[in-house]
């Protein structure tokens, strides 16, 4: 049985309704209102048909429904069970139900920018400045941009690399404004744009100062990963970070209107770097000297250089002994990072075989942006098995200078080559079942967190690079800028 309730008595002009008169400032069921569960991260629709269409959130208990006319699930639920305040989740107006009048009260806007946070431009010039707590709705506190993401079940992989692009100020500043993107023409039946969206919508959430609660979850962004990446990237199955950054970088940069070379976007304009490649073939090695000798003068033989632009640098590890120490254990080895940075100073050769043909490669970096990502490359994989190279990278997390990986040219012209630490993605355990974590860099206290999953916790700067690094995001300094970080 329903139970009936009494309608509001709404005035007539010739026997219809009086729009104006329809409109209630006063509903006498704001205080039913239960904030605390109150969650906007999750599609947005109707818990019932599982339709997008005219869905409204019930504010009572957290559930979304269809429609709000006589016979639709919000309306069946609103005289079921006594819950009578609704949000049109589209239209971010307000309803009494089943009485069907709009409320307009200033009392509700927390909620509408819970749901759909915005930032000025003087807020997002503010953000690295602000060394101020928010206190959620459940009384935890938090840093804004420093906000743990849920691990629906083995997404960690994505969220360290999201949670590391959130903090890239240029990157962010520019999805935190949705002005910046929501005019970008895309082709009919592009589902690309959707990337875009969502990122935006994730960045305003991890960024708001007045959220519910003290964590965001990321499913509508999981869900567009997975259809545009057509489900080569799951919620469900463990990822490699490195793909996935590379994958997303692409694919947000082409969503975006960008193409190979012409076109630029925020993406390149913040990642975007160049080298030259000299590539030298090999003989056979089974070939007799002589052979070998003659063919080197072949113009087949010859070096040859092509500039190439990147999005980051993949740095090579020593391959990790496999002999163990006195006590049985095996020894992890270190490597300092200008060792590993060699590979592109423009003399160090490195050899690289296809099934039937060997090259030298050696690279030269021309351009350094302003934002430079290095991926540690951890992983082998062979026929059978991925291996996992354990070695630590000991790095300084301030002032590395990249200049003598410049060609001399491009030295005189290329003023600032220092780089800071922003942030560091960590893959800890096996290379199949291993979990992911993220040091990141608050710009406004100068402080370091470590963020896994919901957890966050501060974090001294010199753990950081006991860690096994896997993704690092770099800022170069610009204009004599000086280190804020904490020591």
């Amino acid at each position: 049985m329903f139970t009936v309730v009494a309608s509001c008595l709404f005035s007539t002009k010739n026997g219809r309704v009086d729009s104006e008169d329809r409109r209630s400032r006063h509903c006498p069921y704001l205080d039913t209102i239960n904030r605390s569960v109150l969650d906007f991260d999750f599609e947005k629709l109707c818990s019932i048909s599982l339709s997008h269409i005219n869905a409204y959130a019930c504010l009572v208990c957290g559930k979304y429904f269809q429609g709000r006319g006589l016979k639709s699930h919000a309306y069946i639920h609103s005289v079921q069970f006594s819950h009578h305040v609704f949000l049109n989740l589209h239209t971010l107006k307000f309803y009494c139900l089943p009485d069907n009048y709009e409320i307009i009260d200033s009392s509700l806007e927390d909620i509408t920018y819970v749901l759909k946070p915005t930032f000025t431009k003087q807020q997002i010039a503010n953000l690295d400045k602000q060394a101020k707590l928010s206190r959620a709705y459940d009384g935890t506190t938090y840093l804004p941009g420093i906000v743990g993401l849920n691990n629906i079940k083995a997404n960690d992989y994505a969220n360290a690399v999201l949670q590391a692009l959130s903090n890239v100020p240029p990157l962010r500043n520019y999805f935190l404004e949705e002005d910046n993107y929501k005019n970008i023409k895309r082709p009919p039946g592009d589902i690309m744009f959707l990337l875009v969206q969502r990122f935006g919508e994730l960045m305003r959430k991890l960024w708001n100062p007045r959220n519910f609660k003290a964590h965001v979850s990321p499913h509508e962004m999981l869900q567009a990963v997975v259809l545009c990446s057509k489900k080569t990237f799951q919620i469900t199955k463990q990822g490699d970070g490195v793909d996935f950054l590379s994958w997303f970088l692409n694919a947000l940069h082409s969503a975006l209107g960008g193409t190979k070379k012409k076109k630029k976007t925020i993406v390149t304009d913040v990642f975007q770097g160049s080298m030259r490649i000299f590539t030298k073939k090999l003989p056979h090695p089974d070939l007799p000297a002589e052979e070998k000798e003659q063919l080197l003068h072949n113009d087949e033989y010859q070096e040859t250089m092509v500039e190439s632009t990147f999005m980051y640098l993949t740095l090579d590890l020593p391959t990790a002994p496999l002999y163990k120490d006195e006590k049985e254990q095996l020894i992890i080895p270190q490597v300092p990072l200008f060792n590993i940075l060699a590979k592109f100073n423009g003399v160090t050769e490195k050899e690289y075989k296809t099934y039937k043909e060997n090259f030298l490669k050696r690279f030269q970096l021309t351009k350094l942006p302003p934002y430079l990502i290095f991926c540690i490359k951890r992983f082998t994989k062979n026929n059978f098995f991925v291996e996992k190279n354990p070695t630590i990278v000991n790095f300084p997390i301030t002032n590395v200078d990249l200049r003598e990986y410049l060609s001399e040219e491009v030295q005189a012209v290329h003023k600032n080559t220092t780089y800071d630490l922003i942030a560091n993605i960590v893959h800890d355990g096996k290379p199949s079942e291993g979990s992911y974590r993220i040091h990141v860099l608050h710009h406004g206290t100068g402080k370091w967190y470590e963020l896994q999953d919901l957890q966050v916790t501060d974090i001294l700067p010199q753990m950081i690079t006991l860690s096994e690094a896997y993704i690092q995001i770099w800022k170069r300094r610009d204009n004599d800028e000086t280190n804020q970080q904490g020591a």
